[in-house]
């Protein structure tokens, strides 16, 4: 087998050998190739989230209805809330030494899983797709505002330019990935807080102030929507690269790093886009447009190329990691191909999403907010299911029995999945998206429940992720810790490496 990128690095911090394609895909990390500490999470976590998208979160928040301070206590609680769930998750990775969606075999069986590994593998790629178009969108209106074009053949150029890099990274692997991430982390942030001082002028606190406070059901629709927006958009990927630690990592380590990193930009951005949009409805419908480009609009010429370089590099920091995790869970899904093939696959998809948003879509809030919370409502119950899963375990993964269905972990084991589809039938009943016509059948349980239907008080509450969320998490603590605990009775069986490599 060839070696492993964390034997070259140190687990994760950037090396000096030659750079190779990873040679890992599903396969389970050896003892003597895991290295490093729960420390270096902070990279790859830090450099996908430190994107000024961050800022632009102010206006998405606010348009919920609410106030500065109702904004700030549900945009602080989503963020951190979510990206401790990606923690608990992480520390499967150093249990496991594999990928999130196949540790995920343990509460799903090794067939079963491919369930939730087909909706992991569509909401990574429908990120790529999104991170990838901001970034195009950025780049055209940095452009307009130079004079240097804007036009359709600056966009082209643009996407191609963004996709490459976004292929590149998720084709090479793990060793570029935690490389680029450390880059990106120090050039986004010191631009980051440069863009923060030039603009620091455009706050009104007189304004933002005045913002009325909206009702609970608003509240709590902003809340979700920082969720899914975050650390629910993550947590399917969240042992990816924990698998390359040593087993003996601190657990609190492990959650603690990767909450840290994960949420630390956020929090900043969130602040500072709330006191922008806040002090400007122009700019917060702008936003809602134009995500990053939105924010040139209030720059000094001579910033608008750094501007450029620190939207597209935290743009490419999260689409690469994303491509990177997409084509993990698609070869979980089922699809045997080495897996920078199935990296290409994706960024073939990748790219065709990303023409049709940037020449095609005029609104995309709408569409953005209704792809979360439409995805977000299984990928919550799935988390639910993973994390009871997790906490009902006393022991390691037998990491062979992750790979044939008639291991320990069962093959098609039907509880998780009728919980599942359950937990996501009821979830959708309960969320809804006006914006996007194309899901105007949510919420067909808001009537019948006593809710005020599609346009009354709870209509936009997205209540259905959190219901998912917690179905799934009691659901499995009620019904699955007697089937935990059959299969830590059984004694591990050999197996052979041809028989790991081919699950």
């Amino acid at each position: 087998m060839a070696e492993s990128p964390g034997s070259r690095t140190g687990g994760g911090a950037p090396g000096r050998q030659q750079l190779q394609v990873e040679a890992h895909g599903l396969d389970v990390i050896g003892d003597t190739e895991r290295k490093g500490t729960p420390r270096t999470l902070f990279w790859p976590w830090f450099g996908a989230n430190v994107g000024v998208l961050g800022l632009s979160y102010g206006a998405f928040a606010l348009g919920f209805g609410i106030s500065f301070w109702q904004a700030l206590v549900a945009g602080s609680l989503g963020i951190v809330l979510s990206f401790l769930l990606c923690g608990f998750i992480a520390v499967a990775g150093k249990r496991g030494s594999v990928p999130t969606m196949v540790l995920s075999r343990a509460a799903y069986g090794v067939r079963g899983n491919r369930l939730p590994s087909t909706i992991s593998w569509m909401l990574t790629v429908g990120w790529e797709i999104v991170l990838v178009s901001l970034a195009t969108m950025a780049t055209a209106t940095v452009f307009d505002r130079l004079g240097w074009g804007g036009g359709t053949e600056t966009k082209v150029v643009a996407l191609v330019l963004v996709s490459a890099l976004t292929v590149v990274g998720g084709v090479m692997g793990f060793d570029l990935i935690m490389r680029l991430q450390t880059m990106i982390t120090v050039v986004t942030g010191v631009l980051t807080i440069v863009y923060i001082a030039l603009v620091a002028d455009h706050i009104h606190w007189h304004t933002v102030s005045a913002v009325p406070a909206g009702s609970a059901q608003e509240f709590i629709g902003a809340l979700v929507f920082m969720m899914t927006g975050f650390g629910l958009g993550w947590v399917n990927a969240a042992a990816d690269y924990s698998r390359y630690l040593p087993r003996g990592s601190a657990s609190r380590g492990v959650i603690g790093w990767t909450t840290f990193g994960g949420s630390v930009a956020p929090l900043l951005l969130l602040v500072f886009g709330l006191l922008l949009a806040g002090s400007s409805g122009d700019l917060s419908a702008a936003i809602a447009l134009d995500p990053i480009g939105a924010l040139t609009t209030i720059l000094p010429k001579w910033f608008l190329v750094p501007f450029a370089v620190v939207a597209v590099l935290g743009m490419v920091g999260g689409a690469v990691l994303d491509i990177y995790s997409s084509g993990l869970a698609l070869l979980a899904a089922g699809l045997r191909v080495p897996r920078y093939v199935a990296a290409l696959v994706d960024g073939v998809l990748m790219i065709a999403g990303s023409v049709y948003i940037v020449f095609f879509t005029d609104n995309f809030l709408g569409q953005f907010i209704g792809f979360l919370t439409t995805l977000g409502v299984p990928v919550a119950a799935w988390c639910g299911i993973m994390l009871a899963d997790l906490a009902l375990r006393r022991h390691d993964y037998d990491e062979a029995d992750l790979f044939r269905g008639s291991g320990r972990y069962g093959d098609v084991p039907l509880r998780p999945l009728l919980l599942t589809l359950a937990a996501t039938a009821l979830g959708w009943g309960l969320v809804t998206n006006a914006a996007a016509s194309w899901l105007e059948w949510q919420g067909y349980l808001l009537g019948p429940l006593g809710l005020g239907g599609k346009s009354g008080a709870w209509a936009y509450a997205n209540l259905g992720v959190l219901v998912a969320l917690v179905l799934g998490f009691l659901g499995t603590l009620a019904l699955g810790g007697g089937r935990v605990r059959a299969q830590e009775r059984r004694a591990a069986s050999p197996v052979t490496t041809e028989e790991v490599l081919s699950g």
